[in-house]
């Protein structure tokens, strides 16, 4: 297991991280019921796993399966007998926690609230990383960046970072916390797979040149690239996919890139899964993925892919198959960037 740099701070977390979002009980609380399915008992050997393979990142949210999520996963660190100073604990707040008008959203009013409940859920008395998860269009951003700043003044959270953003939105907030001298975004949780690249056009130039951490999720697009689907898969899935369709995929895109997969996975006697997430971890500007996994076995296969290491011509088949479209302004800056490029000299004869 390799450790890297959280976005521009002093502190380092696994390569993997563990996400808690099938902590809890299935059936209930809506969509977060659909992929919960896990009890304590069984949150506690997932967790012990992930641990003796040297993972000390954990994610969660107060919205997963209403709480159930941070519930579980602080008690099983309990149970486990796990140092306080040996994980990195990461949740976010936005989601709609309860029926009232202030239940939900980026306010000062709602994050006081949330991370009170959060610590209490999570038997913490800090979070590593508090996170907005979402973008809400009412609240001043100047308002939350002020309330989230506090927060980290008073200890009750160590670094702030921001999920689902527009990368204006993100630069936006960056310019008023420098102005302000409040504590900035450190890190983007953001949806990002070999069958969905659109993070490369605007976010990823932007947290190169911010110095911002990638926080993965859905790497395997909802499991639609663990190799239950499309062309290859073998009948009666039964996947998250099968219930709950989501992020959208463009699946016919999908499908060539599964198929290249397929063939690398087999020169590496991997899995499908194992390459989705190998050609990840192999981009630079890439903190951590974040893996989720109902059962041990998902668990282990989803651990394996840090030991895939795909060479240059499986990365060459694999970036060509999954590339994204050029789009406007993108290739008119890469054209006049390429004419803004001084020519060799070439002396008279």
């Amino acid at each position: 297991m390799q450790y890297n740099q959280l976005g521009n701070t002093g502190l380092f977390v696994s390569q993997l991280c563990l996400g808690t979002m099938t902590f809890g009980q299935a059936g209930g609380h809506s969509t977060w019921g659909s992929i919960a399915d896990v009890d304590q008992d069984a949150a506690d050997i997932i967790v012990e796993r992930s641990l003796a393979a040297g993972v000390n990142f954990f994610d969660t949210a107060d919205v997963y399966s209403h709480g159930d999520s941070e519930r579980i996963l602080g008690q099983s660190l309990l149970n486990l007998e796990v140092r306080r100073q040996d994980v990195v604990i990461a949740t976010k707040f936005f989601g709609e926690m309860g029926d009232k008008p202030n239940d939900r959203g980026a306010s000062r009013g709602h994050i006081m609230d949330s991370v009170e409940n959060s610590l209490e859920r999570l038997q913490l008395d800090h979070i590593d990383l508090y996170q907005m998860h979402g973008t809400d269009t009412i609240t001043p951003i100047d308002e939350t960046l002020r309330a989230l700043d506090d927060l980290v003044s008073s200890g009750l959270v160590r670094y702030v970072g921001v999920s689902n953003w527009q990368a204006w939105r993100i630069a936006k907030a960056l310019g008023i916390s420098e102005r302000r001298g409040f504590a900035k975004f450190e890190t983007i949780q953001a949806y990002y797979s070999i069958a969905g690249r659109d993070l490369e056009r605007e976010i990823v130039p932007l947290m190169n040149e911010e110095k911002l951490g990638l926080l993965v999720w859905s790497p395997l697009a909802g499991g639609l690239l663990s190799g239950k689907y499309g062309p290859g898969a073998a009948e009666g899935s039964n996947g998250r996919r099968d219930t709950f369709d989501f992020p959208p995929v463009n699946k016919d895109r999908a499908w060539e890139c599964v198929a290249v997969m397929r063939e690398v996975a087999t020169k590496h006697s991997a899995s499908v899964a194992e390459v989705a997430l190998a050609w990840i971890l192999a981009k630079p500007f890439v903190t951590s993925i974040i893996i989720g996994a109902k059962r041990v076995e998902q668990l282990d296969q989803n651990l394996a892919a840090v030991k895939l290491k795909l060479d240059s011509e499986d990365m060459e088949k694999l970036n060509k198959v999954s590339a994204i479209p050029a789009e406007y302004p993108g290739w008119m800056l890469e054209r006049q960037n390429t004419l803004r490029r001084p020519k060799p000299f070439e002396p008279k004869a």
